[in-house]
């Protein structure tokens, strides 16, 4: 387990006292940020003296307010988003696939990386047509210091923390190829946040809870114990002959519950407001639905 921090939680943000984005923990440790960002409830940070999550340094003593909840680490900062396809017992069982015995992996680029609330999840003018947007509650984990050809028993060494995404998907492109990165790597993909927690505040990966809801209605609800692959073998597993690096984030598979395999189908559409809870402090990741004109 990584060196225990000093802090609970950290955010990314613009404040409301400048334009550049800066670190900080949320004041109040009871707070969704995620909520109070969509509710335009004031959000009070204590400002660190880094520029990362990765390296956020000390209090600096100053409190300011949030303006802007930006994603935990910027579009720079992630490289190629690692993410595992059919991760959750469940959702195996859903769409009546088969258990994988080896960690299905696709990835997205940077450029996929996305802000919460209030900036929009935009499904592409090419996919539209299709009435193919679906869902994806994920819990990331992001690494925090280079590792390659690690053990399970070591992985967790390299594990900076956690946050929430959404893997925004277009069923249509996905199942009209054999790769799943053309079908979930345009613009505004993959939102990430809106807090990220350190790995030494979770004890327990199991009983991390996963929900998500679209337009107020819970449609995906999982403790991280249903999970086929473990965080150490998945990060295990991506590490054998490949470098990660600072700063990668790997999106853990998505529970029982998506749209596709819903019946009726359950899909996105313009207006549409998904939201992906995640607990022990990362709190509620919140995208509002637009299609591309």
């Amino acid at each position: 387990m990584s060196a225990a921090s000093s802090y609970a939680r950290l955010v990314r943000f613009i404040p409301k006292s400048g334009t550049s984005p800066i670190i900080g923990e949320p004041s109040d440790p009871s707070q969704d940020v995620g909520v109070a960002a969509y509710n335009s409830e004031p959000i009070k940070v204590s400002v660190f003296s880094g520029k990362s999550v990765l390296c956020p340094g000390e209090k600096t003593g100053e409190t300011v307010e949030v303006e802007k909840l930006l994603s935990p680490l910027a579009e720079e900062e992630v490289g190629t988003i690692r993410c595992i396809g059919l991760n959750y017992v469940n959702h195996a069982h859903e769409v009546k696939m088969a258990l994988p015995t080896v960690p299905v992996l696709f990835m997205k680029p940077s450029t996929a990386l996305a802000d919460p609330y209030p900036a929009p999840t935009v499904i592409p003018r090419a996919y539209v047509g299709d009435n193919a947007a679906d869902y994806e509650s994920e819990l990331v984990v992001v690494i925090g210091r280079s590792c390659k050809n690690v053990s399970e028993d070591e992985a967790m060494q390299y594990v900076a923390g956690y946050t929430a995404s959404n893997d925004v998907s277009s069923r249509a492109q996905q199942f009209a190829q054999s790769q799943w990165c053309y079908s979930k790597s345009f613009d505004g993909a993959c939102p990430i946040g809106p807090a990220f927690v350190p790995a030494s505040k979770v004890e327990n990966i199991g009983d991390m809870f996963i929900r998500g809801s679209k337009n107020g209605k819970v449609v995906q609800e999982s403790k991280l114990d249903d999970l086929i692959f473990t965080v150490p073998k998945i990060v295990s597993f991506l590490s054998q002959g490949t470098t990660l690096k600072p700063g990668t984030i790997i999106l853990t598979g998505t529970p029982a519950g998506v749209g596709w395999s819903s019946e009726p189908k359950n899909l996105l559409k313009d207006g549409d407001e998904f939201r992906v809870e995640v607990s022990h402090g990362v709190g509620t990741l919140i995208n509002k639905i637009v299609e591309e004109k």
